[in-house]
């Protein structure tokens, strides 16, 4: 009887299905279009009552996206450009701009011992053993060859009259060490030493007293 009514009610256009759940006593009924889609109806006669339930209205997507979001495009990242390969200067560049840097407008090539050292203002140098010579000694090195700036040079003959460096004892101690072997063949001889050379460190102070000698004018360098 119940479902009669029900079929009755209902539109041609709606799609009507009717359920029926002996255990619980439950029914559910599509209505029309205009009501909740979904309802659910207790039997009072049942044992156990379940409180009505009703479905929320459906929303469209559209709707949903239209109030609670707004969709914007991301930034676009410009493209990475790529690194050009570094050419490197010209090593009278390099040496002129290392020079400029420091202040280094001098150098002198000197000699200490039976060897020749090239020194600037301000930079160190390892040198044989100065014999007598403690640290934070101030020293004076009169053997000076050449002198030269940049624009002239001064040529010793053979050394620059008056001409000396200045320099201070920053260390004196024990260079790597060397392994020497020795070796008979057929003797059952063979030895291994190790030797490590005294060497002094020298800060170069400053280059004097080159002024008054005669020097050679260097060309102007003109660019190609």
């Amino acid at each position: 009887m119940a479902s009669s009514m029900c079929a009755a009610a209902l539109s041609p256009s709606s799609a009507a299905a009717i359920l029926s759940l002996p255990n619980r006593g439950l029914t559910l009924a599509l209505l029309h279009r205009k009501a909740r889609p979904f309802s659910f109806s207790v039997d009072r006669s049942s044992t156990s009552p379940a409180p009505l339930l009703s479905a929320p209205p459906l929303v469209s997507p559209s709707t949903l996206f239209s109030r609670k979001w707004k969709l914007s495009a991301a930034p676009e990242e410009s493209p990475e450009e790529p690194e050009e390969p570094s050419v490197p200067e010209p090593v009278e560049a390099q040496i002129a701009a290392a020079a400029t840097a420091k202040g280094e407008d001098v150098f002198a090539v000197v000699m200490i011992g039976s060897r020749q050292y090239i020194v600037f203002p301000g930079r160190f140098i390892y040198t044989q053993r100065l014999k007598g010579a403690n640290v934070d000694d101030k020293i004076i090195l009169n053997k000076v060859l050449l002198v030269g700036t940049r624009t002239k040079t001064y040529i010793g003959q053979p050394v620059v009259t008056n001409a000396a460096v200045h320099a201070v004892v920053e260390e004196q101690g024990l260079d790597k060490k060397v392994i020497v072997f020795k070796f008979k063949k057929k003797k059952n001889y063979r030895r291994t030493i190790g030797h490590r050379q005294p060497r002094t460190r020298i800060r170069i102070t400053g280059i004097t007293g080159y002024e008054d000698f005669p020097f050679e004018t260097l060309p102007e360098m003109v660019p190609a």
